[in-house]
């Protein structure tokens, strides 16, 4: 048994790549995760993916995505928790499944950034490959006709749990993942920072805000609390620059 990892981008059809598609066309079961109904719209751009992609009817098998601490008081074990619940669930699948069957795992964005996909499937003890994808990070650079780094500089990708800390330590050119709480409003009032923020990206209900931060974040908030109570989730990502 082994299986394939392939990045799907943002959820658009458009944007698998002709090495991704190949990869689909060689899977004899998907597992996907089941996260419930609020994240219809998710699965609904999965199964376009296939459709668009895959020749035939596509085996696909839900698999109901384990419980997660959403407030730990340790955060690294609280997640190495989940991922071996998760790995727990996939085990059972395969269990039932032909020893030959080549798997696939359709992963949002890239399987490199910000996603559990290839620690859970290390935990199978199966034989796996990885096809990148467009990144939420690609997506929002190119959506807002942006370079991410200065000439010559660096730039930080980090987390909303971590951005604080990261501008403590000086960073001032970040592109901010996973901050389902909007961590930038703790630097409004500082008057140097802007903001390019993306939600949805790569999909029909992308949404852009650009600007000073001070005189964004009011519409950010807006448009975002309009996005999760239309589709019951939200995905953005953020570059701040001082």
């Amino acid at each position: 048994m082994r299986a394939h990892l392939v990045g799907i981008g943002g959820g658009h059809p458009d944007q698998i790549t002709v090495q991704a598609v190949a990869k689909l066309r060689e899977v004899d079961v998907f597992l996907v995760a089941d996260k419930g109904s609020s994240v219809g719209d998710l699965a609904q751009a999965r199964a376009e993916i296939l459709r668009r992609h895959v020749p035939g009817e596509p085996t696909v098998i839900q698999v109901p995505d384990p419980e997660r601490d959403r407030k730990p008081g340790d955060y690294g074990t609280a997640v190495l928790d989940w991922h071996d619940a998760r790995a727990r669930a996939y085990e059972e699948v395969l269990a039932q499944l032909d020893p030959s069957s080549t798997i696939g795992f359709l992963v949002w964005g890239d399987p490199a950034l910000y996603d559990s996909t290839i620690r859970v499937v290390e935990r199978l003890g199966i034989d796996f490959d990885v096809t990148p994808g467009i990144s939420s990070v690609s997506m929002l650079a190119a959506a807002h006709r942006l370079v991410l780094n200065r000439i010559g500089g660096p730039i930080v990708i980090t987390t909303g749990r971590a951005l604080l800390d990261d501008v403590k330590a000086g960073a001032d050119n970040v592109v901010v993942m996973l901050d389902g709480h909007l961590t930038c409003r703790s630097l409004v009032g500082d008057g140097r920072w802007s903001i390019h923020w993306g939600a949805n990206l790569g999909t029909d209900d992308e949404q852009l805000v650009a600007g000073p931060l001070d005189d964004c974040i009011g519409e950010i908030e807006q448009v975002r609390a309009q996005l999760k109570a239309e589709h019951g989730w939200v995905m953005d990502t953020y570059l701040l620059r001082r």
